[in-house]
């Protein structure tokens, strides 16, 4: 007698009439992983804990002088000089500055920046100007003293020119006449050893002063548009949240109607998008410089720019259009097989009508994910700003000592400033040389891994508790009686109770791989300047192997989660039971449960088109009702942007509860 061939992908589950749902009697899964979970949390508080009491986030916020003091630090005697002033702005185009971000001169905090251009050897003959240039000299200055002395000893700066503040540093105010740089009005000044100097030797001096700050005026202006514009942000994103509910309450009782409504109306706002770009296009022919390449205009930080610009509208027409025929051909090969899926909508609908809290569930997954994304950021500044002040030798001679590390509490009196006596010790950067300091990399990398770990957990544990809610609907035989009195509570409490071992398991097999595809953006971004082609060839497929590999993982433990939630069985064997019985229904896959998804795509596509519409109109000043009501802004892309990138998480938020519903109900059915 021959044996009987098993089935490649197992045998399928035997028909079960006493089977009512998620087994209630269960017992823990992975225990290991839950422990070795709780033991990572603990690990992650410990250098939370440590990073706050090593670190001090002033360092980003204030200024910093030469001596490793804030500007404008509340309860310090620095509190009113809330101005970073350099004594001698051009040696900030030495290479060295781009190398250590510090200028190899002598900071000072200052009450304001200095207002006209003078010399400290012209300031002395005047008792007046005199007082006014001790204010951006160090302590200790008195009229008895003589100028050689005062600038042997550093104490002033050799001359102060016309300055303006920018983000809280004193720059020379350089204007422009007839294509002739000029400060003060003049293209020429005294550098204040009798020498005349041309103005435009600032203009280096001050580029390299502004590199590692540049960012930092983009966004201090994206911060004031936040200010301006936060409250209407807020009504964009409610008007998102409102849109999204009354879509999903009318797929509740009118889901054949509503998906075809979707989908006239997604091609209706693609296609008006085209025609709104083709009229920008149209409208900026023949205006002066529009007709610049995005490549010749560079990186601006002002990106109005770009819109004022043909080459712009004409990308955003063609992005659009290829949108839309893609999303037409789609439609038209796929014709027969939506209404199947709008029929596993229907019935989702009914589901998610038996269990409504499922609904609000996401703000529960958004409000731990925003405390994960919270203490994350929190303790990664902490941790980059727990460093000690460093200070070295700055000099203008040759000096053996150039570079070295200096202590500025007794540098006058050390070997170093005796052997190079023009040398200043000065504060370079913040380091240190203590174990801390040594793992400090280790400790930021840890922070990260624990962010996605625990990111995904939160994830996870929202599907399992969504999965054992829906699939208590499917296989109640008389409902709502055979279903829990609170479905979703009662999902959360096994989920927890049971299988958080299995939750940190999955979700610490995808954080890895995030960590691996973090490492491999690192490389790449450290070897953009190789020229070894093999080794970016390289780069590039394990970049797009991994990243295959994370959306192959997040499938696999999305449906593994649904059958943890159903049977109680641990991460492997339900990992291992989902895979065989989609492979065994594999065409119904393919086809029936990713067209729901596509369609569900669409629903958010909808929402954000129509909600980023108005924002547009809005912002933009475009329409003349809202001309007097839109707040004035620097980039009005900033609100733009925010509320649609809110819209279309808020709308993720709520298909999300009907996308893991089909996959439940899909999951079930097959089995």
């Amino acid at each position: 007698m021959e044996l009987e061939e098993k089935p490649k992908y197992g045998e399928p589950r035997k028909y079960d009439p006493t089977f009512k749902g998620p087994i209630q009697n269960r017992g823990c899964t992975d225990i290991v992983c839950c422990i070795l979970f709780i033991i990572a949390i603990l690990a992650y508080i410990a250098v939370g804990i440590l990073a706050w009491s090593q670190g001090d986030p002033r360092k980003v916020i204030y200024p910093t002088d030469s001596r490793g003091q804030f500007c404008g630090q509340a309860g310090t005697p620095l509190e009113n000089k809330r101005m970073l002033f350099y004594f001698n702005i051009m040696k900030c185009a030495s290479p060295m500055v781009l190398l250590e971000f510090q200028c190899p001169t002598t900071q000072m905090c200052v009450e304001k920046c200095p207002e006209k251009f003078m010399t400290l050897l012209k300031a002395y003959t005047s008792r007046t100007d005199f007082d006014y240039y001790k204010q951006f000299c160090k302590e200790g200055v008195t009229s008895s003293m003589g100028v050689p002395e005062i600038l042997k000893l550093g104490l002033c700066p050799a001359m102060l020119t016309p300055s303006k503040p920018f983000t809280r540093r004193c720059f020379p105010a350089l204007g422009q006449t007839g294509g002739v740089i000029t400060v003060g009005n003049n293209s020429h000044f005294d550098d204040g050893s009798g020498n005349m100097r041309d103005a435009k030797d600032l203009v280096d001096g001050v580029k390299n002063a502004t590199v590692v700050i540049e960012a930092r005026q983009v966004a201090m202006k994206i911060f004031e548009d936040y200010t301006q514009s936060w409250y209407w942000i807020l009504i964009g994103l409610v008007i998102a949240m409102l849109t999204s509910l009354l879509f999903i309450v009318l797929l509740r009782f009118l889901a054949g109607i509503m998906v075809w409504i979707m989908i006239a109306l997604v091609i209706l706002v693609i296609a008006y998008g085209i025609f709104h770009c083709y009229m920008e296009y149209a409208a900026l022919k023949g205006e002066p410089g529009s007709d610049v390449t995005l490549q010749q205009l560079g990186f601006q930080t002002d990106f109005t720019v770009y819109l004022q610009i043909r080459q712009t509208w004409l990308a955003f027409m063609i992005i659009l259009a290829i949108m839309e025929v893609i999303i037409i051909l789609l439609l038209i090969f796929l014709r027969k097989r939506i209404c199947i899926a709008v029929a596993l909508i229907k019935e989702a609908s009914r589901a998610i009508g038996h269990v409504m809290s499922s609904l609000f569930y996401p703000l529960f997954t958004f409000l731990l994910l925003a405390m994960v994304i919270a203490y994350w950021a929190v303790t990664a500044v902490f941790l980059s700003t727990s460093n000690e002040p460093i200070y070295k030798v700055f000099n203008e001679t040759a000096c053996d000592h150039s570079r070295a590390t200096c202590d500025p509490a007794n540098y006058t009196t050390s070997l170093m400033k005796k052997e190079c006596p023009q040398s200043e010790c000065l504060f370079a950067f913040y380091g240190g040389e203590t174990v801390y300091h040594k793992y400090l990399i280790g400790l930021q990398f840890y922070n990260v891994f624990l962010f996605f770990w625990c990111a995904n957990f939160v994830l996870a544990l929202g599907q399992m508790t969504l999965a054992g809610a829906f699939a208590s609907y499917y296989w109640a035989f008389v409902k709502p009686d055979d279903m829990p009195a609170f479905p979703v509570f009662s999902s959360l409490g096994r989920s927890l109770r049971y299988h958080t071992g299995s939750l940190a398991f999955g979700s610490l097999i995808l954080s890895i791989i995030q960590i691996i595809r973090v490492l491999l953006e690192y490389l790449d971004h450290k070897l953009k300047g190789a020229e070894n082609k093999c080794t970016k060839f390289l780069l590039c497929c394990l970049k797009c192997c991994f990243w295959c590999l994370e959306k192959c993982i997040k499938f696999l433990n999305r449906n593994a989660y649904i059958m943890v939630a159903i049977y109680g069985k641990n991460f492997c064997t339900s990992a291992r039971d989902a895979f065989f019985l989609l492979m065994r229904n594999l065409i119904r896959v393919a086809v029936l449960d990713k067209v729901t998804d596509f369609l569900l795509f669409l629903g958010k596509l909808l929402i954000v088109g129509l909600v980023g519409i108005f924002a547009f109109f809005f912002f933009s000043g475009r329409v003349k009702a809202f001309e007097n009501t839109a707040p004035n802004l620097h980039y009005y892309w900033v609100p733009i942007l925010t509320v649609v990138v809110g819209s279309y998480l808020i709308a993720h938020g709520f298909f999300s509860v009907y996308a893991m519903c089909v996959d439940t109900l899909f999951l079930c059915f097959c089995k």
